[in-house]
């Protein structure tokens, strides 16, 4: 039999951030299928060992841990292992209009969405906790290059954070560490359910192409992909993925 697999995480430590619920539970459920380790991070530290609970036996860690608080960083990246991959995953949103937003509004998505995971992923190469030849994966969105009304803050967040990413990608290159973005349309999470009511969204949904709006699943292939080897020549990229509703978003 042909066990020829480009896509497998076998033998991979992974750290996934946000991995208490909606895609970072997906992205940390479908590594591990495919083998890998996954060291599950979120601050919520019931809904983490709900994903552990749904995930398939192996060395997997669960590491709740705010990493907006500097002490709860340091312990969280000093008790890791060497990483093979990283999925920042964790983000928030809020729908102000620019009119109304205030420096709190800013402080609390930017913090989240933009602060903690370039202050994660400098601790964890200061600390050397990335291997060579490892991937990095952020979780962008397609908010940054698609307006929404009263989505400013968080549109600009995901800017910041795939202009980060590229710059970060050129800095790794020389020891093959590859760093992506991958910048979803609308995905059914509580991240839009609990801003926007059902009928709304049902309604957005018919204007994609394919009919429906992304699950979550959809994009934790994506990630797969780009944890694999079957990506090895990607890096610095921002890759949509909206079910052809490039410029639908609510």
């Amino acid at each position: 039999m042909n066990s020829f697999n480009p896509f497998s995480l076998e033998n991979k430590n992974i750290l996934v951030t946000g991995a208490s619920s909606g895609i970072g539970k997906a992205v940390a459920i479908a590594c591990a299928r495919m083998g890998a380790s996954i060291v599950l991070n979120g601050r919520n530290v019931e809904r983490l060992q709900e994903t552990f609970q749904e995930m398939p036996s192996g060395n997997h860690i669960v590491a709740p841990a705010d990493i907006l608080d500097s002490s709860s960083l340091n312990g969280l990246v000093n008790a890791m292992p060497s990483l093979d991959g990283v999925v920042h995953c964790a983000g928030v949103a809020n729908r102000v209009p620019c009119k109304n937003i205030t420096q709190s509004d800013i402080d609390f998505v930017m913090r989240t969405n933009m602060n903690a995971p370039m202050l994660l992923q400098a601790s964890l190469l200061s600390s050397k906790k990335i291997n060579k030849g490892a991937s990095i994966v952020f979780i962008a969105s397609r908010a940054a290059e698609s307006p929404s009304m009263g989505n400013a803050i968080y549109s600009a967040s995901k800017g910041a954070l795939i202009s980060y990413a590229k710059c970060l990608a050129l800095e790794l290159a020389p020891r093959l560490i590859r760093v992506n973005c991958i910048c979803p349309g609308m995905v059914w999470t509580e991240l839009i359910t609990k801003v926007l009511d059902e009928d709304t969204l049902r309604e957005a949904e018919q204007k994609y192409p394919l009919k429906r709006f992304g699950r979550v699943e959809d994009i934790a292939n994506l990630v797969i992909y780009l944890l694999s080897a079957a990506s090895s020549w990607m890096t610095g990229e921002s890759i949509n993925i909206s079910g052809g509703g490039e410029g639908v978003l609510v």
